[in-house]
């Protein structure tokens, strides 16, 4: 027959005198106030561990702090725990473990282990602007809260004063930023689901502003003030080579000569130069190719096809083409980028497939079976494209002495 214990009273508690060894006053069902030769006065429950039955003791904390009715209600608390076959200690550890990875995975923290991983896919520059983006709107609000706490309320709160200035394409960046480093809580394990879903639908959707561009009939017009122009030589090259090849202002400036195949009239792009980060070739025609022979003089012993002014041993600027533009009249008119929408325009009007059109713009397609076919047979289809444009620039020129046809007509380069 089990020995009946008399509960401990508060009196009994303060009236306990420490000993040369510690000893255990019960209050009963597992709970004990164990006295220490030191004085101190320190709760714990005895029990046996589900499964095992392995005796074991928790500790509840210490008297005074934790007074005789609060370790009672954890005594009923990890009797609970027990009577569902819980172990309170693991469970205790469980929680305290939980409540150190919230305190250290804070939004700012998961943000910069999401940072690590994004910005390998990304331009330096892109991922520079991401990173400040962050820094100006979202960290010194949110940074410091746990990822787990971030809701879509306090979210939109932060951003909608963005909103309200009108700011309305940073607030959709910064949406779908949030978003995904949210998707890599989720993936990691952090968080069990993504909060901030929807928050875009909290915001008006900004309104689309195309690059701005000319009509495929100004072409000529633009090939003569591309003639005259008063710019340096090799910005002239610059924007006469993205005109015909139909990449990107930063693709363009960072052309090296060790990615030309000149055996097989390609230029391969590395995917670290690409904006989407996957490899592209663009078949060179016979005017890109006449660019390149004319360069040869001025940069063929450097790694940069179109050397920076100051510091020829890097590469132009991806902005340089741009600044050319606005300074021959084009401001608000057309702008680098412009350049492909023309050449899409242009071919899209001419009847060439729209698929191999994007193929040669470097769009990426999300079908990953069409894309690598893309890769295989648009290719041969890309260079009656990319001749026909190439062409098409030539004749638009005539008489505008363009610079793909200096070097096949023997001509002499001088600076506009």
């Amino acid at each position: 027959m089990a020995r009946k214990v008399n509960p401990l009273s508060d009196t009994e508690i303060k009236k306990a005198k420490p000993k040369d060894k510690e000893y255990n006053l019960s209050d009963g069902n597992g709970l004990s106030l164990r006295i220490k030769p030191s004085g101190s006065k320190i709760w714990l429950f005895n029990y046996l561990r589900p499964f095992t039955q392995k005796r074991t003791n928790i500790g509840f904390g210490i008297y005074p702090e934790v007074t005789l009715a609060m370790a009672r209600r954890k005594r009923e608390d990890a009797r609970s725990l027990l009577s569902n076959d819980i172990d309170p200690k693991a469970h205790k550890l469980e929680i305290e473990l939980e409540q150190k990875e919230r305190i250290a995975n804070t939004l700012f923290n998961v943000a910069l282990n999401w940072f690590e991983v994004k910005k390998t896919e990304i331009t330096p520059n892109y991922a520079d602007d991401l990173w400040r983006s962050l820094e100006l709107h979202v960290f010194p609000e949110l940074g410091k809260h746990p990822i787990s706490t971030i809701t879509a309320p306090i979210t939109i709160k932060t951003i909608k004063p963005l909103a309200s200035q009108g700011k309305l394409e940073t607030v959709k960046r910064l949406s779908q930023r949030l978003n995904e480093i949210m998707t890599y809580a989720v993936n990691t394990g952090v968080i069990h689901s993504n909060p901030l879903a929807g928050i875009k639908a909290a915001f008006e959707n900004p309104k689309k502003k195309n690059m701005p561009t000319i009509t495929p009939d100004q072409l000529p017009q633009l090939m003569s003030a591309l003639s005259i122009a008063s710019i340096k030589l090799v910005t002239r090259y610059l924007i006469e080579w993205q005109l015909h090849t139909m990449v990107r202002p930063g693709e363009a400036a960072k052309a090296r000569w060790n990615e030309i195949d000149f055996e097989n009239k390609l230029w391969n792009i590395p995917a670290e130069t690409m904006k989407k980060k996957r490899p592209h070739s663009v078949p060179l025609t016979p005017q890109t190719l006449n660019l390149l022979e004319s360069l040869k003089p001025i940069s063929g012993h450097r790694e940069f096809i179109f050397p920076a002014d100051r510091n020829p041993r890097s590469h132009a600027n991806e902005s340089t083409a741009n600044a050319a533009i606005k300074r021959m009249g084009y401001k608000g008119e057309l702008v680098a980028h412009g350049l492909r929408s023309l050449a899409s325009t242009t071919l899209n009007e001419q009847g060439f497939d729209s698929d191999v059109i994007e193929a040669a713009l470097a769009h990426v397609d999300d079908n990953e079976v069409r894309r690598a076919y893309n890769r295989a047979d648009y290719l041969e289809r890309r260079v009656k494209i990319m001749n026909w444009w190439s062409e098409h620039i030539e004749s638009a020129a005539t008489g505008n002495l363009s610079l793909s046809t200096h070097y096949r007509k023997g001509l002499s380069v001088v600076n506009a």
